[in-house]
């Protein structure tokens, strides 16, 4: 077989001076802050505790500046298509995956029916099909999806175009399901979809993906940028709005420094059967979970195998009518970063694979140090209440033969303006993100410049409260992996997401008594050091509070989003469809059915 570049693709990666910007920027950053502590603990006698956290701050403001460059990165240059275009018409077949474990088939289903009814409105909706793949383990919801899919069949008038197959080993979980369908029926098709269960797309935009993978042969996968919707939560709005606003300049200066070898999400991107078919086998790693077993986060690792085979991995920040749904409350979003942190850190088996880009190796190292960088803010919190302990006595008079004693010089300053500057890593991309919103006039589609930046600041609030809690929460994720704990892969809650203050407390009463802990140590080891713990450990006592507030509905005006205001044509017809079927379900008493779907064959 020809190689990518043999057969019309590029060997040219321009992500050379992005990511060497990126990291001079970030380490002249950590740099900086490492310097500026040494002088503060210098001011009393410098010893190895100063030394160590000075340490501490340069790691983790270099992963701050990390970030905060990327941000900046994507506002010097705007979102534009490719400049191949296809030139004769789209002739490749696409089939589109859609994994479910044990999720609601009436509203997966109906998903599936919208986009298929998008794509045969673009007068290409003969060259894709659609194939449910399940993974589900409860007999009762699998009995709902075979029914389901009879409806869905029938709706749809799709015998031959949608397929449904559920596995009886669910082995690897999503990837083992998508390699599955892919050895066994991938010859059958050029392209591939990967969808997750609460994915949607325009048709439209699903043709333009695969039009462009056409034009492009050297290109193995090509990733779109979700937009979060339908979010109805304080904290799923917050998040929405983050994902909106935020998250495609992000992800512009990502793919700025990804190049050839982009990221892969596992899901709203399409791949080429025949390349990931030949790169993408996943190992088995020796050893027991959460090291060892199956790979997790295996998408980071598909898109290492496809660059290492040659293959272009790209992200196209361009592409619109690309949605997926997210967590409505704090406690949801930590149960599935808990099964994001254990296939991160498990990717430390990988560093080392053989063959692999160096950029894809540091892709892995940075999906470890998102996880593990909490635990350096934590070493240095913890060194600074115990750092009086290590000081040496004041010595007021360090010259021989001078009778008038010499006090240390105050570094209060320095230690604010340090401050100071750390929170402006975290803040500054925010403002400037905001800014060139309102000057290019992208705010007009989330309610105006003054609304944008009303939500805009609203969302800082609320994340700079709740991100003591996720602090926490991802801290003791850390841990549990790190002890051994097999996190495994829990459903996803896609229900009411409200909760109690006392269903909030079962889930955090932990947090409150660390919390409590952290504030009566250092007000009896370092008095000094509660006002600046305070912003910490405030929210950690209140996070029950937090949970709970934020997990009840939205009111108001802020964070509107351009869905909100223009709900895309296939959100539209996919509510029409799931109200309709919802109606049906009531009306026919659906439990009932579950007996009769019983003897519906795989």
């Amino acid at each position: 077989m020809l190689s990518p570049v043999a057969r019309g693709g590029t060997a040219r990666d321009n992500a050379a001076l992005p990511r060497a910007v990126a990291i001079v920027l970030s380490l002249v950053a950590g740099a900086g802050a490492f310097m500026l502590f040494l002088q503060f603990g210098w001011s009393d006698g410098l010893d190895f505790i100063d030394i160590a956290r000075a340490v501490l701050i340069l790691i983790s403001t270099w992963w701050l500046a990390w970030g905060a460059v990327q941000g900046l990165m994507g506002l010097t240059t705007e979102a534009r298509p490719p400049a191949v275009t296809l030139a004769g018409p789209l002739t490749e077949r696409c089939v589109v995956l859609v994994p479910v474990y044990n999720e609601d088939p009436i509203t997966t289903f109906s998903r599936v029916a919208a986009m298929d009814e998008s794509l045969q409105a673009t007068g290409h909706g003969d060259l894709f099909h659609f194939a449910i793949l399940s993974d589900s383990r409860n007999e009762t919801i699998a009995a709902r999806e075979r029914l389901w899919f009879l409806r869905l069949l029938e709706d749809r008038k799709a015998e031959g175009r949608i397929f449904y197959r559920r596995r009886s080993d669910n082995r690897g979980k999503k990837a083992g399901n998508v390699e599955d369908f892919i050895m066994k029926s991938g010859g059958a098709y050029d392209l591939a979809l990967i969808l997750d269960a609460d994915s949607l797309m325009e048709g439209a935009t699903i043709v333009e993906m695969a039009r462009r993978m056409q034009a492009e042969p050297d290109i193995g996968l090509l990733q779109t940028l979700p937009v979060v919707t339908r979010a109805q939560t304080r904290f799923g709005r917050a998040m929405q709005f983050s994902a909106a606003f935020h998250s495609p300049i992000f992800a512009r200066g990502l793919a700025m420094m990804q190049g050839r070898t982009g990221p892969f999400w596992g899901h709203n991107a399409m791949v080429r059967v025949r390349a990931f078919a030949e790169s993408c086998g996943l190992p088995e790693l020796r050893g027991k979970p959460p090291f060892g077993g199956h790979i997790m986060s295996h998408d980071y690792v598909e898109a290492a195998l496809l660059a290492r085979a040659g293959w272009r991995v790209r992200l196209d920040d361009d592409l619109g009518g690309s949605f997926e749904e997210g967590p409505e409350n704090l406690v949801d979003h930590a149960k599935r970063d808990r099964r994001w942190c254990q296939g991160n850190l498990q990717h430390a088996r990988l560093l080392a694979a053989p063959g692999l880009r160096g950029w894809s190796r540091f892709v892995f190292f940075q999906g470890i140090m998102a996880y593990i960088s909490p635990l350096f803010w934590i070493g240095f919190m913890l060194a600074s209440v115990a750092a009086p302990f290590f000081a040496p006595p004041p010595d007021y008079f360090p010259e021989p033969y001078w009778p008038f004693p010499i006090f240390p010089q105050a570094e209060t300053s320095k230690a604010i303006g340090l401050a100071i500057g750390v929170f402006g890593l975290l803040i500054l991309p925010k403002f400037a993100v905001a800014l060139n919103a309102a000057m290019s006039g992208r705010a007009r589609s989330f309610g105006g410049a003054f609304r944008a930046f009303a939500s805009m600041l609203a969302e800082l609030l609320f994340s700079s409260i709740s991100a003591p809690v996720l602090l926490a929460y991802q801290t003791r994720s850390v841990f549990q992996v790190l002890l051994g704990r097999d996190g495994g892969w829990p459903t996803n809650n896609r229900g009411d997401a409200r909760l109690s203050l006392g269903e909030a407390w079962a889930a955090s009463h932990w947090v409150v008594t660390t919390g409590l802990l952290s504030l009566a140590a250092t007000w009896y080891l370092a008095p000094g050091l509660v006002v600046w713990m305070l912003p910490v450990l405030v929210p950690m006592l209140l996070a029950p509070v937090i949970i709970s507030w934020s997990s009840r509905p939205m009111t108001g005006g802020l964070f509107l989003t351009p869905t909100d205001l223009d709900e895309p044509a296939v959100m539209r017809r996919q509510h029409a469809l799931l109200a309709g079927w919802e109606g049906e379900m009531i009306a026919m008493k659906d439990v009932s059915f579950v007996t009769e779907a019983s003897h519906v064959g795989n």
